[in-house]
């Protein structure tokens, strides 16, 4: 049910984008002209030729699950190596993740956002301000269930180019997408696509910056920096190429902060209201990262916009950024658009909420599920529920209840 592709777009031309110059990919060709490879493939069925956008004879719902920022401080980290005792593996993540696991492998999609860099094997492993993580995270995440990752932050190049191309290299070992940095000019055309439902969707990510670190010489192309029309050519891009639903991955905003800042306010309107030659929208969901807090969800133009989901894996001990160990998961399922053949809308749009959970032992839990959970202590219950209290009173705080988001307990 999770099967995943590549899909690539041609390259045109190039993007002024503060004071660097990125590759900007155009629109494929609908006059006859030249087609990728790639288009062509995503196109054809197999023993015909190309099939129509609209050509899905088996065509149904899907659910779509995203999860927040994952950042192995050291102390997460020092955790994964002590539950990797019994294993012998170095570190162990799959422990800290098993508490959501069955919301995420029971999705069609899961997408999640891989803030750090791995470090070279054997470490050293490191925090803030340059993070460099075990690899052996890929392989927790995909145990979890996880098909696609955004790696576009503020932290990919931590490591350098050395780390990015050690973890992408790991998230393809272990059979994960990714979207956001890349090892090559025609890697960083590509979004990562995925299947389900009969649908292709297609994952885009951009970030604000990299913390001051410059892009790597002669790699312009190394992380997608976020800029307004870049992100509408490459979704309508993806969208010519064959894909039914574009969900975009985006690093923006201001830390701390719950309510969306004027970046996020612009370029949400601008991105949603985009729309194609068919007068469709460019883009079907927007899922926005790095705050670390759990920010509003919001319908603008009719379409789903997260405005920060808040760190999925963190260890804030400070209690003035406690509010940092929790985060939303959006739950969005998508199903054949009657009107528009080759299209899926949001039928149903929910959240459910998550607690990094300092223990010990450290656990990533999902808060609204166990606050409901007879099996779950009273005392722990109590912890939980006004953790949810706290996370939905964020998440609904522009009026999502109202525009139909639902708060789910499992």
């Amino acid at each position: 049910m999770k099967a995943a592709a590549k899909m690539g777009a041609a390259l045109a031309g190039l993007a002024v984008v503060g004071g660097g110059i990125y590759a900007v990919p155009a629109l494929l060709d609908h006059g006859g002209g030249h087609r990728s490879a790639t288009e062509q493939r995503l196109r054809a069925k197999p023993g015909q030729g190309e099939s129509s956008p609209g050509a899905t004879p088996d065509a149904r719902p899907f659910t779509l699950v995203a999860t927040g920022d994952v950042i192995p401080y050291p102390s997460i980290v020092q955790r994964a190596a002590e539950d990797a005792r019994d294993s012998g593996d170095g570190h162990d993540f799959r422990k800290i993740l098993a508490g959501v696991k069955p919301l995420v492998t029971a999705a069609d999609l899961a997408i999640c956002h891989h803030e750090i860099p791995y470090g070279r094997p054997g470490g050293p492993y490191t925090g803030y301000p340059a993070f460099k993580a075990p690899h052996q995270l890929a392989d927790a995440l995909k145990d979890a269930g996880y098909d696609s990752c955004s790696t576009g932050s503020n932290h990919t190049l931590d490591d350098g180019y050395d780390g990015l191309v050690r973890t992408l290299d790991h998230l393809d070992r272990v059979g994960i997408k990714h979207v956001g940095s890349a090892r090559s000019a025609d890697e960083a055309k590509a979004p990562a696509v995925l299947s389900a439902g009969g649908a292709k969707v297609a994952q885009l990510d951009y970030t604000y910056g990299t913390n001051g670190i410059p892009l790597p010489a002669g790699k312009p192309w190394a992380v997608n920096l976020i800029d307004q029309d870049r992100i509408i050519s490459e979704a309508r891009a993806a969208r010519a190429a064959g894909a039914n639903v574009v969900v975009l991955s985006i690093h923006w905003g201001t830390e701390w902060q719950t309510a969306p800042d004027q970046q996020q306010h612009d370029l949400a309107r601008a991105l949603t209201a985009s729309r194609g030659p068919d007068g469709l929208p460019d883009i079907d969901l927007i899922l926005g990262t790095h705050n670390h807090v759990p920010q509003p969800y919001e319908k603008i133009n009719g379409t789903w916009v997260v405005f920060g989901m808040g760190d999925q894996v963190a260890s804030f001990y400070e209690a003035d950024k406690a509010r940092g160990n929790m985060s939303s998961i959006p739950r969005f399922t998508f199903a054949p658009a009657t009107a528009h053949p080759g299209r899926w809308d949001v039928v149903k749009a929910e959240y459910l909420t998550q607690f990094s959970d300092m223990g010990p032992p450290f656990r990533v839990v999902c808060a609204s599920c166990a606050a409901s959970d007879s099996g779950t202590s009273a005392h722990k219950r109590t912890e939980y529920a006004a953790v949810d209290q706290q996370i939905s009173t964020a998440v609904l705080s522009r009026g999502a209840d109202q525009q139909g988001l639902v708060h789910a307990t499992r």
